[in-house]
């Protein structure tokens, strides 16, 4: 006589069900924990970048004393703390400016870079002008275009100025792009 006996399951097995699936959990969960951390520091620089302290904060070029009275213009550079991704850098160039002195403590700043194609200006003192070498335009001691038919789009780029303490010239230094007749920031 056959007999209806049905094999009956060995006992535990619902048991190493959930310990097999508790296991995968917690291993999966102790994964997620590193590959985040490492997500976070990857994609960091990404979240500084809005943070502000860039080049658009002024920045001490110079003391008032160190420009001549007569107005004469001096090429100084713009040293800074430069932050690229992970890299932070004290006190490197970052551009230069020329400062003139207009008053007793006022000070003009023109960055260096021609408008036109971004090479560095000179100033000819015995011209008492700015030359761009590139392309033989020049500015007046004020950055106007002297010349109508020169190929730079607008004046030279003038900064704001700040003279603090005991005379530090301090200067928002900021670059432009160019080729446009429009200051728009690079």
């Amino acid at each position: 006589m056959a007999s209806s006996h049905h094999p009956v399951p060995p006992s535990g097995s619902r048991r190493d069900f959930f310990a097999k699936a508790g296991s995968i959990v917690i291993g999966a969960a102790l994964m997620v924990v590193p590959a985040v951390s490492g997500l976070l520091v990857f994609l960091n620089p990404l979240r500084r970048r809005g943070q502000g302290g860039g080049a658009s904060n002024a920045v001490r070029v110079a003391a008032l004393r160190a420009l001549p009275e007569n107005g004469e213009p001096r090429k100084f550079p713009v040293l800074a703390t430069r932050v690229d991704a992970w890299n932070r850098t004290p006190n490197v160039p970052v551009g230069a400016v020329y400062l003139r002195k207009v008053g007793p403590n006022e000070v003009k700043a023109f960055n260096v870079a021609c408008p036109h194609a971004g090479c560095f200006v000179d100033f000819r003192a015995d011209k008492n002008h700015y030359l761009c070498p590139c392309h033989n335009s020049s500015f007046s001691l004020d950055g106007r275009v002297l010349d109508p038919k020169s190929p730079s789009p607008r004046p030279l780029d003038e900064l704001p100025v700040e003279i603090r303490g005991d005379g530090e010239i301090w200067v928002k230094f900021q670059n432009f792009r160019a080729g446009t007749k429009e200051t728009i920031p690079a």
